[in-house]
């Protein structure tokens, strides 16, 4: 990716240079007065100066050579802009689709669900990063009583996945005041989550077995997980966890530390 980005400037670079070359190849000449009454004007003409495409590349190539560190300004410059970009577009995506985001019926709701601030975690049952992450949602909670914790179920690793999150989901729909129980217990186990463990899971917790298989066929859960999915698009959510604190998708597990810096920039913004 950097090589073809480092190839990408140069031939930018290359194409600047034959910009310039050219700009300075043609002087502006002015036209002489056929008589006294004529009216002096500046015309440009085409210099006969030709270019040579092969020395111009090599002057830049030289000089690129002697001066890497251009190509690395180059670079961080392009991935600053693409960042600012990508906040920019998701302060849209945020705004138009604030109740989805952050009040979505579907989703589990930890901590205070009165709270001031609300973070939202995207995230799968089978993400590895997932489960240490959840130590950051226990802490976080914990130590912030004005914290509201969205859980958004996010499955994008494959079938089990996708089938456990099915199980939390009418789990979720049935007893909405153990979902965060069901929710440790599921991302904080030991193993892979499965259809078969998140039933387990939420049989231990009181959920009627037949119900529960009932509440599995609810198309309004597939609607919920194509919502789920078309939203991450938006805010070029790619992988889990990923976080939307605020008017600000962060992505990665980053720890609780950055977290909470995040969580307190959203507070001083209210």
């Amino acid at each position: 990716m950097k090589k073809a980005l480092l190839l990408g400037t140069t031939g930018v670079a290359v194409a600047l240079g034959m910009l310039a070359f050219g700009f300075v190849a043609g002087s502006p000449q002015v036209a002489k007065a056929g008589t006294a009454q004529a009216v002096q004007t500046a015309q440009p003409v085409q210099a006969d100066t030709k270019i040579d495409r092969t020395e111009v590349e090599g002057i830049i190539r030289d000089y690129l050579l002697k001066n890497p560190e251009v190509l690395l300004e180059v670079q961080d410059a392009l991935e600053a802009k693409q960042k600012e970009e990508q906040r920019l577009a998701a302060l849209g995506v945020i705004k138009n689709a604030k109740d989805q985001i952050f009040n979505s019926t579907f989703d589990g709701v930890v901590g205070n669900p009165n709270g001031k601030v609300t973070i939202v975690e995207f995230y799968d049952y089978n993400c590895g990063f997932c489960k240490r992450a959840i130590e950051d949602m226990r802490a976080l909670t914990k130590s912030d009583p004005d914290l509201r914790f969205v859980l958004k179920e996010f499955p994008i690793l494959g079938p089990d996945s996708q089938k456990a999150s099915v199980v939390s989901m009418a789990f979720h729909l049935m007893m909405p005041e153990k979902y965060g129980e069901f929710h440790n217990a599921l991302l904080g186990g030991q193993g892979r989550a499965t259809e078969a463990t998140a039933i387990k899971i939420a049989l231990s917790l009181g959920a009627d077995e037949a119900t529960l298989h009932e509440k599995m066929k609810d198309p309004s859960i597939t609607e919920a997980f194509t919502k789920t999915y078309d939203l991450a698009n938006k805010l070029q959510i790619t992988g889990t966890p990923s976080y939307v604190v605020g008017n600000e998708v962060v992505f990665g597990a980053l720890g609780q530390e950055v977290l909470a810096e995040k969580i307190e920039a959203a507070k001083a913004a209210l």
